[in-house]
């Protein structure tokens, strides 16, 4: 099941407008988190914001965003402000322009996004759109508010959806020639067919294996070998109940173990 789309807005073409819903296209949830722990009691650690003077800690609704024009010396902005400078493109996503397809070199593509009707009503209208600039093989420009930034994005037509994808700013960008400029042009002619042998020998389709993360899984072996070592604690004699956990550390290894037992049965399914 796809996950709940964590922004919602409209897309737009002159006239035609669709509302839509969008969702990261990937994501790091599988990935192996840590916690930082306090080593000599097995508690967790948890950070807050102090103030730099007092020293006091400081309660959420005293915290605001502050822009700095001096040395110990800012402008405080409240969320009032902020939402003041709100820009259409916080909920329009206005196709702009368009350029050919291979046009926008990738190093440009930041982070991809799943786009796709949020109504019954307005499917006919993202299909047309879609399927137009599929027909005509180009790709939308647009910009939209990501995290109180307007970004510029891309649309490209995928399948029965649409791609969106924030690029990165043009100062973002070195230039390529500055790295590549010395590196000589000309290759042995000779040797050019002897790698291009070793190339097809090697080449194979694509799959998402050639991008597994051995770390992650070397991390997930670890972490079921400290577990099997893992001594059961004992129950308190005379109550049906054992004593309560003194950390959090078992239910973070409890959590971690149901992870790598799910990862071990997905796996031997694939087999």
């Amino acid at each position: 099941m796809a996950p709940r789309p964590y922004w919602k807005g409209y897309l737009k073409l002159s006239l035609v407008t669709c509302p839509v819903a969008m969702s990261p296209a990937t994501s790091e949830s599988e990935k192996v988190r840590f916690h930082t722990l306090n080593k000599a009691t097995g508690n967790r650690v948890v950070s807050q914001y102090v103030d730099s003077v007092t020293g006091k800690p400081v309660k959420a609704g005293n915290e605001a965003k502050g822009y700095a024009r001096g040395e110990n010396d800012f402008i405080i902005l409240t969320e009032d402000d902020l939402n003041a400078v709100a820009l259409d493109t916080v909920r329009t996503i206005d196709i702009e322009k368009f350029v050919p397809r291979d046009s926008i070199d990738w190093i440009y593509l930041e982070k991809p996004h799943y786009l796709m009707p949020d109504d019954p009503v307005g499917q006919e209208a993202f299909a047309v759109i879609r399927d137009a600039m599929d027909a005509d093989k180009v790709l939308g420009i647009s910009r939209l508010v990501i995290g109180r930034r307007e970004r510029a994005v891309v649309l490209e037509p995928r399948g029965e959806g649409i791609v969106l994808w924030t690029l990165r700013f043009g100062d973002e960008v070195r230039p390529e020639d500055d790295y590549f400029e010395k590196i000589d042009e000309d290759s042995d002619p000779e040797l050019v067919p002897l790698v291009q042998r070793l190339i097809k020998q090697k080449t194979e389709k694509w799959s998402p294996t050639m991008a597994a993360d051995p770390i992650q899984e070397s991390l997930l072996k670890i972490i079921a070998e400290r577990k099997k070592a893992l001594k059961p604690r004992k129950r308190a004699k005379g109550t049906g109940e054992g004593p309560a956990p003194t950390s959090n550390v078992i239910n973070i290894m409890d959590a971690l173990r149901k992870s790598v037992e799910a990862d071990i049965r997905s796996k031997t399914k694939a087999l």
